[in-house]
């Protein structure tokens, strides 16, 4: 078949900016690691000589990665001057970690992932999953950091009050259970926004767990928060006002049973919400760059957890229709989506 050449030229610059993206990637890490993202934050502008003296980093090696930074837009350059500039907007999603655009733990995610490529192709020849501790240490930490920005922006401001009487209850003081916890970031943001309350996160990953508890003590709330280690099919208690679970749901290999266990441990008032990265029922309205994100995702990490464990192997894009599906299976009468953003749905279900 003959080439269309307009075509074809659409595709290589595609495929080359992704290339860049690619290594870029690599050089955002080295760029955090090194402190040079947090050295440039409202400095104005620097040349790769200043920016050696305040971080003690080679000039030429600096030089280097100023350019690469430039290239992909991630800095300014005034050729005249010969300097380099981290816009604000910038920085705040390169180097405030309390900003809720900070993005540095997704680059750290990804790149973790790239080490953990031949385990990925051993997967899809074989059909056989990676259990969740079986990734570089990189996406346990990445993930925290990624996920806590959102969470921090959204969780106590937007999605609890979006859920019906459930603000109220944890004011007054509820008992909650955050199921899959990881690190604790989403245990430990609501502990701290609903002091009267009891919180309780299980997580299946002993790792994790340890981190959990050394940050609840970092953060002061271990009077009202604590974590244990726990399958989300078999967590113990009874009686919770609240159950949640965070970007989670579609990597278990059992959901059904996580619906199921966390129907009979609510009161008959109690709610359970999921938080599920935001995708539609029809696949082709998640072709697009969110998607295509947690489409790779969800290939190197929430597939193959799933199918770990003989699982459904949801997968990041499940649809809220599927997602119904799971949770009314596991007792559930009412569900509806109570809000939304271009990364998350919230999902209520109640008994």
């Amino acid at each position: 078949m003959p080439i269309n050449d307009k075509k074809l030229g659409d595709f290589l610059n595609k495929a080359l900016s992704d290339l860049g993206g690619a290594i870029s990637s690599s050089m955002v890490i080295v760029g955090e690691k090194l402190g040079f993202y947090k050295a440039m934050a409202g400095a104005g502008p620097l040349t790769s000589e200043q920016l050696s003296k305040k971080t003690g980093v080679i000039e030429r090696y600096v030089r280097e990665w100023l350019n690469n930074q430039a290239a992909g837009g991630y800095l300014t350059y005034d050729p005249v001057a010969q300097t380099f500039t981290l816009p604000d907007e910038h920085a705040s999603c390169l180097a405030d970690e309390n900003s809720p655009n900070f993005l540095l733990g997704a680059f750290q995610i990804f790149t973790s992932l790239a080490k953990d490529d031949s385990k990925i192709i051993d997967a899809f020849k074989r059909g056989k999953g990676i259990p969740w501790g079986d990734h570089d240490c990189g996406l346990y930490e990445g993930t925290e950091r990624f996920f806590r920005t959102g969470y921090s922006a959204n969780l106590v401001n937007i999605w609890i009050p979006s859920l019906v009487g459930v603000s109220e209850k944890l004011k007054s003081g509820a008992k909650v259970a955050d199921i899959g916890c990881g690190h604790g970031a989403s245990t430990i943001i609501m502990a701290q926004a609903f002091p009267e309350s009891e919180f309780i996160g299980f997580d299946y990953h002993k790792p994790s767990i340890n981190v959990a508890r050394k940050r609840a003590k970092e953060a002061g709330v271990s009077d009202n928060v604590k974590f244990e280690l726990a399958e989300s099919t078999n967590f113990p208690g009874k009686n919770y006002d609240l159950v949640t679970v965070f970007d989670a749901l579609h990597d278990m290999g059992n959901p059904i049973g996580a619906a199921s266990h966390t129907f009979k441990s609510l009161k008959s008032d109690g709610t359970w919400m999921v938080v599920e990265p935001f995708s539609s029922d029809k696949i082709e309205e998640n072709h697009n760059p969110i998607g295509r994100i947690f489409y790779g995702a969800s290939s190197f990490v929430c597939v193959p957890c799933s199918i770990a464990t003989s699982g459904p192997a949801l997968g990041a894009q499940a649809g809220p229709k599927k997602l119904e599906q799971v949770i009314k299976s596991g007792g559930f009468t009412k569900f509806r989506i109570a809000t939304t953003n271009p990364f998350n749905m919230v999902l209520e279900a109640n008994p």
